[in-house]
């Protein structure tokens, strides 16, 4: 089956099937690329958010291994969290650590482009989603205001971002950033997340899923694709001039049998 052919029938967007996660990685990171470069045609800034997590340290070495982006293009580049874990900054579970050590500091980012979540402030939700806003603000058409991209994976529950199955992030529609608990969230919480109201108007939206721990949640959201209660992914709904993209691996996308049913 050639790499780029869909597997799943039933998941919103397109589909691109690698044989392997580093070949996925891969894949994305180009595709990301060049639609940063062509945002930058038009924007005098850009403004990307990234996950954590595995998939997020391999598709970093990628983004800072290559030689695709240029110095003049980073200093045009915003950062922002996806999510964070509600720790110290020298807590090793810290998703911005591994984006630090993994993209941060190999790349020609000033400071002030590079935004953390500040998790452990009292108000820290409020202020990371007016940062977003102010950035937007600064844009003049309103059908700017928004991410330019946004990667995003999945876990085998069939949560993204820090939405998890039965939590009460999952029905927000105003809010940008939100602390989200319940017993479904994965220690430690509460986390501080992106929401489906963010997420779902980025221009773009890269879901990274790999390894076979997915492939029963990715076909269950297939096989009811509104559930998102259920299988968070799910409330992943792309706006109308946004392009979804799922970039998965084959062990994620196809059953162990080789059957692509």
């Amino acid at each position: 089956m050639p790499a780029s052919a869909p597997s799943i029938f039933g998941l919103r967007g397109e589909q691109v099937v690698s044989p392997t996660p580093k070949e996925a990685s891969q894949r994305l990171a180009h595709a990301l690329v060049q639609h940063l470069k062509r945002r930058l045609v038009s924007m005098p800034q850009v403004h990307l958010a990234l996950s954590g997590g595995s998939s997020a340290k391999l598709l970093c070495a990628d983004l800072s291994g290559g030689s695709e982006l240029s110095r003049a293009d980073w200093v045009r580049i915003h950062i922002w969290m996806v999510d964070e874990r509600c720790v110290g900054a020298d807590d090793p579970r810290l998703n911005f650590t591994l984006l630090r050590e993994a993209l941060v500091e190999k790349v020609p980012l000033p400071t002030a482009n590079v935004h953390p979540m500040p998790v452990l402030q009292a108000d820290g939700a409020a202020r990371y989603e007016r940062a977003l806003r102010e950035a937007f603000a600064a844009r003049p058409l309103a059908e700017d205001r928004r991410l330019d991209a946004v990667v995003l994976g999945m876990g085998p529950d069939g949560h993204t971002a820090s939405l998890f199955p039965a939590t009460a992030a999952l029905d927000e529609r105003e809010r940008l950033i939100v602390l989200n608990d319940g017993e479904r969230v994965i220690e430690p919480r509460p986390r501080m997340t992106m929401t489906y109201p963010l997420l779902n108007h980025a221009r773009l939206i890269a879901l990274f899923v790999t390894g076979e721990s997915k492939q029963e949640a990715l076909r269950a959201v297939a096989g009811n694709p509104d559930d998102f209660h259920a299988r968070p992914v799910a409330g992943v709904i792309p706006a109308a001039d946004t392009r979804m993209i799922w970039y998965l691996d084959r062990a994620a996308a196809y059953p162990r049998s080789g059957s692509n049913s």
